[in-house]
């Protein structure tokens, strides 16, 4: 991609100016506000680091969760600036709101070196606003915290899908550089789409089948096997005239499923067993069936390990592999097994000098819960949204806008 990268940036000279970093942030906490994986944050750390070593002053904006355009405390980055501090290993200040006063004052008070994080952006309803002039208020409200030299750098990549005011209308007020999370995801993908060694393989996972649609389009017609498993590997066994018990089912799907096992039946496999349970909760009583067999009132919530074996050994053979969704309700211990079992097979096919990608998201929280080691993957996404969007060939606004 033509754009400029932190490296230019550096090259250029920051000591003194103040830099808007976009982060993704956005990490899972438990019901005590405790961070239970955080990834994302550590993966924004070199950018922040390397900013700081050259002397600017650094002011970082991200999100978290879905507030609704107003302070929640839950959505608070407090628990975020705590770890990011831990991490870079000095004080990093939170700013009691997005671009208002306490953000206004301390911004003007950094110096060199500093790290400021600004509150919740998705606390200001603009951020995400339709209206490309509210949008463009919010982003030189944004801009005014760093000064007339400063510079935007985008490192958020699971945000570069959407035209948001600290993703896309900052980077037209400032000089604009990718961070290097961004650069790297980009190369990363690109070379998942312009000429993969192949046998390549894609597994799909996750619930629905609507929200992978667009990419089992894209990429099917260009893998040699595309596995499915999940949820959404219901709806495709129900397309083959399957009974599935009361396991999740998108029954207006089924046609469209129907469609696609016509046309690409040679490369998309399928569960043939299923461990299923009698209720959706950790502790419920489970068998394995074949997949044709689920009982009434039984839902499937893993794939069983037969089907583990089979995608194995398709995985283990490929010179390039692609992972987004688990394989099941991973978080059940009980229900673990296939996610793990398909993840280990992408850690060998790595090991076998294969080109592997997790593609973020609850893949990448599944890696890290199950304690699988990360360095078994070629690359680990931050951004399982926008990782998707760029491999069905749409246009990423976040990228787009760093173009020159």
């Amino acid at each position: 991609m033509a754009v400029k990268t932190l490296q230019d940036l550096l090259n250029e000279g920051v000591e003194g100016r103040g830099v808007l970093v976009r982060s993704d942030l956005n990490v899972p906490l438990d019901d005590n506000g405790e961070i239970t994986d955080p990834g994302r944050i550590i993966a924004s750390v070199p950018t922040i680091e390397a900013l700081v070593q050259a002397g600017a002053k650094v002011v970082v904006t991200a999100h978290l969760g879905r507030p609704k355009g107003e302070p929640d405390p839950k959505f608070s980055l407090a628990p975020v600036a705590a770890k990011l501090a831990e991490l870079l290993g000095r004080n990093v200040q939170l700013a009691g709101d997005v671009v208002g006063y306490d953000a206004l004052s301390r911004s003007e008070g950094l110096t060199d070196g500093d790290v400021l994080l600004l509150e919740n952006v998705r606390f200001d309803p603009r951020e995400t606003s339709k209206d490309d002039a509210e949008r463009g208020k919010l982003a030189a409200a944004l801009v005014e915290l760093v000064g007339d030299d400063g510079a935007f750098v985008s490192d958020g990549f699971g945000v570069v899908h959407r035209k948001q005011a600290s993703v896309y209308d900052v980077a037209k007020l400032l000089p604009h550089y990718a961070g290097t999370l961004v650069a790297a995801e980009v190369d990363v993908l690109a070379k998942l789409t312009e000429n993969p060694e192949r046998p390549y393989a894609v597994v799909l996972g996750g619930s629905k089948v609507s929200d992978k649609l667009a990419v089992i389009e894209a990429l099917a017609p260009k893998v040699d096997t595309l596995v499915i498993g999940g949820g959404m590997c219901f709806t495709f066994l129900a397309a083959q005239g399957l009974s599935v018990g009361s396991s999740l089912l998108q029954e207006e799907m089924i046609d469209t499923c129907k469609g696609l096992l016509e046309r690409f039946g040679d490369v998309i496999h399928l569960p043939r067993d299923i461990v299923v349970a009698d209720k959706f909760a950790a502790d419920a009583d489970s068998k394995i069936v074949p997949a044709n067999e689920i009982p009434e009132g039984w839902m499937g919530l893993d794939v069983g390990p037969e089907s583990v074996d089979r995608f194995a050994a398709l995985l283990t053979e490929a010179k390039t592999v692609f992972w987004n969704g688990p394989m099941g309700v991973f978080e059940f211990a009980n229900f673990a097994a296939g996610t793990r079992g398909v993840a280990e097979a992408i850690v060998t096919a790595t090991g076998k000098g294969a080109f592997t990608v997790v593609g973020g998201g609850d893949s990448a929280a599944a890696v890290r819960a199950l304690g699988l080691p990360e360095d078994g993957f070629s690359h680990i996404s931050t951004g399982g949204g926008a990782s998707l969007e760029y491999l069905e060939g749409k246009e990423l606004p976040g990228i787009s806008v760093l173009e020159d």
